[in-house]
């Protein structure tokens, strides 16, 4: 029997583990959000693992990830992100337990015009790109058992997301404008889930940094152009560029991620983005 705790229980991702780990009887898997553990208390987290010794693999889905109100709450952000990561990674190292810590695209800066890999200079624009950053570096200084993995523009049918949002705003409108110029990959949670479970059961040691999305490129017009497609929802969509829509945080222009070296690791195959959106809109 293996035993995972899952940080940030009720998160989409960790939803979407649940699912996931329902399929393999050899799992046993406990969910903690900050009420039942408070990442950021350090006294908190040794205690639950002295208490919890059998715990094997800890999936850290716990983030802060308010990526315009990180702008303003910055000791938040990096309290959540960087010090609950530290806190964990600490703790790991002293029960010998395997972390897998979720990371994202938003540490690079967007400068780039072909995909980037896991060795390309991480150089964030925004506070919670920031703090996702230094989350990274305090698990690379304290750990050497981890996987940490970037991924993407995650949505699923739990918890708030863009597809939910774009679904929602439907409802009500009959036009919405959407940025098409700034270009990454949707991922589903549930295919993110399924690879961080095949880590855990495939009991890898090739630790590290990874990258992991759907496969393709699309601008979140793109994105919400194929959500209305695939559910037949009757409405005007208009593109715009990033200056007729500013926001507080700036987001990368370009955040396409290569995948070649999960592929390698994991031999899996992952799925086209709209494939997955289709599945998930069924």
């Amino acid at each position: 029997m293996i035993t995972i705790l899952v940080t940030g229980g009720n998160g989409q991702l960790a939803s979407c583990i649940k699912d996931v780990e329902k399929q393999y009887d050899d799992l046993n898997v406990i969910y903690t959000d900050y009420l039942e553990l408070d990442i950021c208390d350090l006294n908190q987290v040794q205690a639950f693992f002295k208490t919890n010794k059998q715990i094997n693999y800890c999936i850290n889905c716990a983030a802060y990830t308010a990526v315009d109100k990180a702008e303003t709450e910055v000791e938040k952000a990096f309290e959540i992100n960087a010090k609950g990561a530290k806190n964990l990674a600490l703790a790991c190292n002293e029960y010998g337990v395997i972390l897998i810590h979720i990371s994202t695209d938003f540490v690079f800066d967007g400068e780039k015009r072909e995909p980037y890999i896991e060795t390309d200079l991480a150089k964030p624009i925004s506070v919670y790109g920031a703090s996702k950053l230094q989350g990274e570096l305090e698990i690379l200084q304290i750990l050497k058992e981890h996987f940490i993995i970037r991924t993407s523009w995650l949505y699923s049918e739990y918890g708030g997301n863009f597809m939910k949002t774009m679904l929602r705003l439907a409802e009500t409108r009959e036009e919405i404008s959407v940025v098409s110029d700034q270009i990454g990959t949707p991922t589903y949670a549930g295919d993110l889930a399924q690879v961080v479970i095949d880590i855990i059961n495939l009991k890898s040691h090739n630790y590290g940094v990874y990258h992991y999305s759907n496969e393709g490129v699309a601008s979140w017009f793109d994105f919400a152009k194929a959500i209305f497609e695939e559910t037949n929802t009757e409405i005007k969509v208009n593109s715009i560029n990033t200056e007729d829509y500013p926001t507080p945080a700036k987001r990368p222009d370009f955040s396409v991620m290569d995948k070649t070296k999960i592929k390698t690791a994991l031999k899996i195959e992952i799925p086209f983005w709209r494939d997955s959106l289709e599945n998930v809109l069924k």
